[in-house]
């Protein structure tokens, strides 16, 4: 019964009101042209908007870090805590992320993962002595995905390191995952529930922006997530085709109540008051940092 209201909900999610209570925010190098002012209003008007939680995508791209920690980044989410905003900050992303799982066997996506995991702890630990940034939990951009963790075997050990990785930090662990329509939605959402249940906040993305999957597929993925797994809601709606740099346009987000699943909105590029992000963007052509 507690599917069938879930899908219920999901159908007709565009007409619930709901607060952005948790907020992902993409750091792009062109948003470095955004002046303190302006970031200062977004942070105020973010929290107006309900936001409690700041959730950063990733703190380094590959070489781009950001300024690092005397630079814009680090000088723009001190405003959003003085706001009042917490942060949950993310880590390091390789931009090769895609491509190299696309290209390796179960041994090398394991080894990879464990030279990434590497670079994130070491991250991590250069934002904790460098940045002093007061952190509520600290984010794994590496998302993932039913299609490179279709087997088992990839999944049990990527289990065995994100517990490991998550036992070195020293607030709670955030990832994300899409569906791709490879495993079973109940398979999906124990192997979730499986790493929820190793300790890590899991958030699940509903697929809405992309629209890779048709709605009732989505919202059968949905219905099987445990309660533990948060559901992130996509605020945009993809516009470029198969192949092509991503680009997307900002959309409502279908958020339905709820329930028992904690909730967030990606990102606050493509809501109305982060307007002036995605402008300053299209005026620079700052695609330089893309969405999976």
């Amino acid at each position: 019964m507690r599917h069938f209201l879930l899908i219920v909900c999901l159908l007709l999610g565009s007409a619930v009101t709901h607060a952005d209570e948790r907020v992902f925010y993409q750091p792009l190098n062109v948003d470095a042209s955004l002046s303190q002012s302006q970031w200062r209003n977004i942070w105020r008007d973010t929290v107006k908007q309900g936001t409690r939680t700041l959730i950063v995508q990733w703190s380094a791209y590959g070489d781009a870090d950001f300024g690092g920690a005397d630079g814009w980044l680090a000088d723009s989410l001190k405003l959003a805590r003085e706001q009042g905003l917490n942060l949950v900050l993310g880590l390091y992303m390789d931009p090769a992320y895609y491509q190299r799982i696309e290209e390796l066997d179960s041994a090398g996506l394991s080894s990879y993962w464990q030279a990434q995991l590497g670079q994130s702890l070491a991250q991590q630990q250069r934002l904790r002595n460098t940045w002093k940034l007061p952190v509520s939990g600290w984010y794994l951009p590496m998302e993932l995905d039913d299609l490179h963790f279709m087997a088992a075997d990839r999944r049990q050990a990527l289990q065995r390191q994100l517990k490991d990785f998550a036992g070195k930090l020293d607030a709670p662990l955030h990832v994300s995952s899409f569906s791709a329509g490879k495993l079973a939605p109940q398979v999906n959402g124990q192997w979730l529930g499986e790493l929820a249940n190793a300790g890590l906040q899991v958030w699940w993305q509903d697929g809405t922006g992309t629209a890779r999957l048709p709605l009732l597929v989505r919202n059968g993925y949905a219905a099987a997530l445990p309660c533990s797994i948060g559901i992130v809601h996509e605020a945009f709606r993809q516009v470029s085709a198969s192949g092509q740099p991503f680009r997307a346009e900002p959309a409502s987000p279908q958020v339905a109540s709820p329930g028992c699943h904690p909730t967030a909105v990606f990102s606050l590029r493509y809501r109305p008051w982060g307007k002036v992000i995605l402008d300053n963007q299209r005026k620079h052509k700052g695609d330089d940092v893309q969405n999976h």
